[in-house]
C-alpha cells in the first residue's frame, strides 16, 4: 500500500466525500430503477438462489479482510504476538476489516429481508451485491488515501444495503 496522502483542507475533502457519496447514490438509484424494471416475480426458491451468491460475495469479502489482518500481523514484529504495541499497516486493515464486517452485516440483513419479503428481490439482490464488490474494492485501494478517496467505495456498500431495507419495507406494506 501506499503511503497516505497529505491531508486537505477539510472543505476540499468535504467536497470530494460529496462528490463520491453523490456518485454511489446515483448508481444505487439506478441498480433500483433497472431492478425493479427488470425484476420479474420469481419464486422463493430462485430468489433464494441469488441470495446465496450474494451471501457467498459477502463473506468472500469478510474472509479476504481477516485474511488481510491475519497476512499483516504474521509479518510484523510489533504485532505478531498480538500485544499493545503498534502496526500501522496492522491498524489500516483492522479498520477496513472493521468496516467491511459492519457493511457485511447490514448487506446481509437488507439483502435477506427483501430476499424474503418481495417477489421482485432476484435483479436487485444482483445488483447490490455487484455493488458491494466494486465498492469493497474502491474502499479498500483507496482506503490510505483519505476519505475521499473511499467515499465513492463507502457509499457503493452502504447506500445499495439501505436501498434494500427500503424496498423490503415497501414490499411488506404493500
Amino acid at each position: 500500500m501506499s503511503e497516505p496522502v497529505a491531508h486537505q483542507p477539510p472543505g476540499r475533502a468535504r467536497d470530494g466525500v460529496a462528490r463520491g457519496i453523490g456518485i454511489g447514490l446515483g448508481l444505487t438509484i439506478a441498480a433500483v430503477v433497472i431492478g425493479y424494471s427488470r425484476g420479474a416475480a420469481a419464486t422463493l426458491e430462485s430468489r433464494a438462489g441469488t441470495l446465496g451468491i450474494a451471501a457467498l460475495i459477502l463473506g468472500l469479502w469478510l474472509a479476504a479482510g481477516i485474511g488481510d489482518v491475519a497476512r499483516r500481523r504474521f509479518r510484523s514484529d510489533a504485532a505478531i504476538d498480538g500485544g499493545n504495541r503498534v502496526d500501522p499497516g496492522v491498524d489500516v486493515a483492522n479498520a477496513i476489516l472493521r468496516n467491511t464486517a459492519e457493511q457485511v452485516l447490514l448487506a446481509g440483513i437488507a439483502y435477506t429481508s427483501l430476499t424474503l419479503l418481495s417477489d421482485h428481490a432476484r435483479v436487485p439482490v444482483a445488483l447490490f451485491a455487484a455493488c458491494f464488490s466494486a465498492g469493497r474494492l474502491l474502499f479498500w485501494t483507496g482506503y490510505r488515501d483519505g476519505a475521499e478517496a473511499r467515499a465513492l467505495g463507502f457509499a457503493l456498500t452502504f447506500y445499495p444495503s439501505v436501498a434494500a431495507l427500503l424496498m423490503a419495507a415497501v414490499a411488506l406494506i404493500v
